[in-house]
């Protein structure tokens, strides 16, 4: 379908890659992963557009390849008075009106070839896409993604997470050979990521895919594209074969770079002996010794394996200290009291509880309960149901990233607004959150979702905050910060407030869950939770291996550091039969 060959390409700040080659053959499902601003969704704008792009390389695509996308923001439609089967068939039911026009526009006329060369074309356009039967198609999409129940739903009623759904699908429908989807997971309750997984088995076409999701990883694709420090790996399986892979291939390397290590440490030192016995006796047969000695030194040094092709790129994560004494007092730090918010119909009603200093409280539900709306009113503050302690310093990380972070300022004015003083004070904060030292002169608006989240994090933790508010913090973030941003929630000793659709950061950072159901919140223990989501949602063997997978790679990680290859070896064995 598509095929890269020493593809090089950057910006006048940075360059995202070097010499990069891959093929995307019919049928796979691709996924594109790598941290954050290695580059991900500009390697796809190119694939898609690479008549805008100024690159060194070949592009090749296959002259049948039509190409969809859906970004991984989620852009509300202007017209919102459409209910969302109107929504999903849209495209369709626009190409059979074009149709109809050149129909009769031929009744009309005697100079035909025209008019039969554009019919004909949209025949070929609503036969690719299967035209004919849009609605009962339609209707199946919306039953493998578990939304059926909104078919005649209008779409300013429905969440944003429902609306992305919605947009995936209605790409998914237009049948492209190659679908191009970033992000596709940010956002999505449990019920509506399930939905997605099925949505994307069942896809018949090539996909490329973007994604740090650990449940989609797992599930969904048979191709592997890692993309690190302007380089790529191409691997064929799935996202676990790769993993045991490439820290089966970072053993062996590091075994080859002890051995090369080893004998270049010999070739120095005989290198050193000849130059010594040289200055002490003039011998023409020493001299030329030396240079042979010396040669040979410089071809295993010239030679030497590069690094590992993946490092662990896991930032710093350190939220604000807080004095241990007043949050052992267990005072209530928020407090809300018998809240409602409705719009068109009671959207939550009766949600009364209070948050203590020190706790950590998941807010949890479903796309479109209210959660995001709750949040807002709790940090301006001046809802009458909601109090929070004058006392309480409080800080927040936003889901809608331009809401938290000025985008026309640089990231060297907006952390020098956090109170980093210096240039050298913001390079080492850049360094601890595995942000580019290039990105410090550029505008907000130009990183990545990732890299915004990352900024805001770092926000937070420069703050003196009691009290973090956190909407969906993992959202954007690659697997590595999302285990960094646990354990620093795990270790902040302040209150959290999170809304999370993430099962881990729930599961491992909440003392208890504030479930959002039927218009109202109620209290429930974390084990419970768990439970709850093993029998509606996940199957509880998949997430337990996946927890010990988990643990099992920084078992791995962590031997490394230590130089103990014996290690790495028998916990490599465990994760492979996992």
């Amino acid at each position: 379908m598509i095929q890269v060959e020493e593809l090089s390409f950057g910006f006048t700040a940075k360059d995202l890659y070097k010499d990069i080659s891959f093929t995307l053959e019919a049928g796979q499902h691709c996924a594109l992963i790598g941290s954050n601003g290695t580059g991900k969704s500009t390697l796809a704008e190119i694939l898609i557009h690479p008549e805008e792009y100024l690159y060194d390389g070949k592009i090749v695509r296959d002259e049948s390849c039509r190409i969809g996308y859906a970004s991984q923001f989620s852009v509300g439609d202007k017209f919102q008075d459409r209910t969302v089967f109107e929504f999903l068939s849209e495209r369709f039911t626009s190409l059979q009106k074009d149709i109809e026009t050149v129909c009769a526009a031929m009744t009309e006329t005697e100079d035909l070839d025209a008019l039969y060369e554009q019919y004909q074309q949209l025949l070929d356009q609503n036969e690719a896409m299967d035209g004919d039967h849009y609605e009962s198609k339609i209707r199946k999409s919306l039953a493998v993604a578990g939304m059926n129940d909104l078919a005649e739903t209008k779409l300013a009623d429905i969440s944003g997470g429902e609306y992305k759904m919605l947009q995936i699908m209605r790409e998914m429908l237009l049948a492209p050979n190659l679908l191009v989807l970033d992000e596709p997971d940010v956002f999505l309750d449990f019920g509506n990521l399930g939905g997605l997984a099925q949505l994307i088995n069942e896809y018949e076409g090539t996909m490329l895919v973007i994604t740090h999701d650990r449940y989609l990883l797992n599930h969904c694709f048979n191709k592997i594209l890692h993309l690190e420090n302007g380089d790529l790996q191409e691997f064929d399986g799935t996202y676990s074969e790769y993993r045991c892979s490439i820290l089966r291939e970072k053993l062996a390397l590091k075994l080859q770079n002890i051995e090369e290590q080893e004998e270049i440490a010999r070739t120095q030192e005989l290198v050193d002996i000849l130059r010594k016995r040289a200055t002490e006796k003039v011998n023409p047969v020493i001299g030329r010794s030396v240079n042979a000695k010396q040669s040979q030194l410089d071809r295993l040094v010239a030679r030497q394996i590069k690094a590992p092709f993946i490092e662990i790129r896991e930032p710093e994560i350190v939220l604000p200290k807080v004095n241990v004494e007043e949050a052992a007092e267990k005072k209530p730090v928020l407090t809300i009291t018998d809240y409602q918010v409705s719009f068109e119909e009671d959207l939550l009603e009766n949600v009364s509880f209070q948050l203590f200093a020190g706790e950590k409280a998941a807010l949890i539900g479903a796309n479109g309960t209210g959660k995001t709306t709750l949040i807002r009113d709790i940090l301006q503050n001046d809802h009458p149901a909601i109090h929070i302690d004058e006392n309480t310093k409080y800080a927040c990380l936003s889901q809608l990233q331009e809401e938290g972070l000025d985008e026309e300022k640089t990231v060297f004015e907006t952390l020098q607004d956090g109170g980093f003083a210096t240039r050298e004070d913001v390079r080492h904060c850049l360094a601890r959150y595995c942000l580019q030292e290039e990105c410090m002169d550029q505008k907000v608006s130009k990183l990545s979702g990732g890299e915004k989240n990352m900024l805001q994090i770092a926000l937070l933790a420069a703050s003196d905050a009691q009290l973090l508010i956190l909407d969906e913090p993992t959202s954007h973030l690659d697997l590595y910060a999302q285990t960094a941003l646990e354990k620093a929630i795990a270790d902040y000793e302040g209150t959290v407030l999170m809304v999370t659709h993430d099962f881990y950061l729930a599961a491992g950072c909440a003392d208890y869950i504030l479930l959002v159901e039927d218009h109202t919140v109620r209290r429930m223990r974390t084990r419970k939770f768990r439970k709850m989501v093993y029998d509606k949602y996940f199957d509880s063997a998949y997430l337990e291996t996946d927890r010990k997978k988990q643990e099992l790679e920084a078992a791995i990680t962590t031997a490394f550091k230590k130089n103990d290859l014996a290690a790495v070896d028998k916990l490599c064995g465990q994760l492979e039969e996992l």
